[in-house]
């Protein structure tokens, strides 16, 4: 028998997870079409995203993230947990308050293409990663602000989220 190592067993259940939320997506577009999906898929996002973050708290032992150092490390075992490495995407903090994200391909996004809504898709990913902050409470600003893909609008997609910690 083989047994899988904890990265390869992490990476096969983070590729079910997404083969079952982009199935998900695409049955719900069969029955309901794309501004209802993309309105429940987008609720679902949030209320998942908030239940996330205070298991991540909880499984790091985190009680709050108060302060620059809490963010990093929030932000460092959030990523730990729900990247993987079919998602081409990489993250830094560029100084000491802005968060990088930068998509090199967009999973989610190829997915639409596949599913002929792209034009439509309000982007569920940032969705998410934006529900981790507000569910800590935290005051941030997101440059660009987009409605929709914004892989789909400009052919790239990159985020800054700049905190404000006191």
């Amino acid at each position: 028998m083989i047994s899988l190592g904890k990265e390869e067993l992490k990476e096969l259940l983070i590729k079910g997870w997404m083969t079952h939320d982009g199935m998900w997506f695409l049955h719900c577009l069969q029955e309901c079409g794309i501004e209802k999906t993309n309105r429940i898929n987008r609720a679902a996002i949030r209320s998942m995203a908030r239940v996330e973050t205070q298991r991540v708290l909880e499984a790091f032992g985190l009680e709050k993230v108060e302060t620059r150092t809490d963010l990093k490390e929030f932000v460092e075992e959030m990523f730990q947990v729900v990247k993987a490495d079919f998602m081409k995407f990489s993250y830094s903090f560029t100084s000491p308050d802005v968060l990088s994200i930068e998509m090199e391909r967009c999973f989610a996004h190829e997915g639409m293409i596949r599913m002929g809504v792209a034009a439509e898709y309000q982007c569920g990913i940032f969705e998410r990663i934006e529900t981790w902050f507000k569910t800590l409470g935290l005051r941030y600003l997101i440059e660009p602000e987009v409605e929709g893909c914004l892989m789909h609008r400009t052919g790239a997609c990159s985020r800054e989220i700049r905190f404000f910690l006191d």
